[in-house]
């Protein structure tokens, strides 16, 4: 099967897998952002294995269609570099576009950089506001 026939949008998502994938590579597991994360998405795209782990996860926040945020790209190691990721994310641009979203930002780190101009993104400055401790 392709990657692109696995990615799917809005698919039902347990309130655990997100985070176990998060952890799988490395990162925080986020537990208490789900399932109620998944209400404040524009949309939410994934692919299992053939076992039905959550493998590949990612999102698009709209908070104004005229702009929207992909966050949290996630394949999981044993699945990376087979062309999920990519799939992955040109689904949700597709769906962020159908919805009528004009631009998608992201942040990620510089040796992604290559992958997300696969993506279709272009290299910009930025920047990003955090509260104060």
């Amino acid at each position: 099967m392709q990657a692109d026939d696995r990615v799917l949008v809005n698919l039902p998502v347990l309130a655990h897998e997100v985070p176990d994938l998060r952890a799988a590579v490395g990162w925080d597991r986020a537990d208490a952002d789900y399932p109620g994360l998944f209400g404040r998405l524009l949309c939410w795209a994934g692919a299992r294995d053939a076992d039905g782990r959550l493998v590949a996860f990612g999102y698009v926040a709209a908070p104004a269609l005229s702009h929207g945020y992909l966050e949290d790209i996630i394949v999981h190691p044993a699945h990376q570099r087979r062309g999920l990721g990519l799939a992955l994310v040109r689904r949700l641009l597709a769906e962020a576009a159908w919805a009528g979203v004009g631009v998608v930002s992201t942040t990620y780190r510089p040796e992604h950089r290559a992958f997300y101009e696969r993506c279709g993104f272009r290299w910009c400055d930025g920047g990003a506001w955090t509260p104060p401790a």
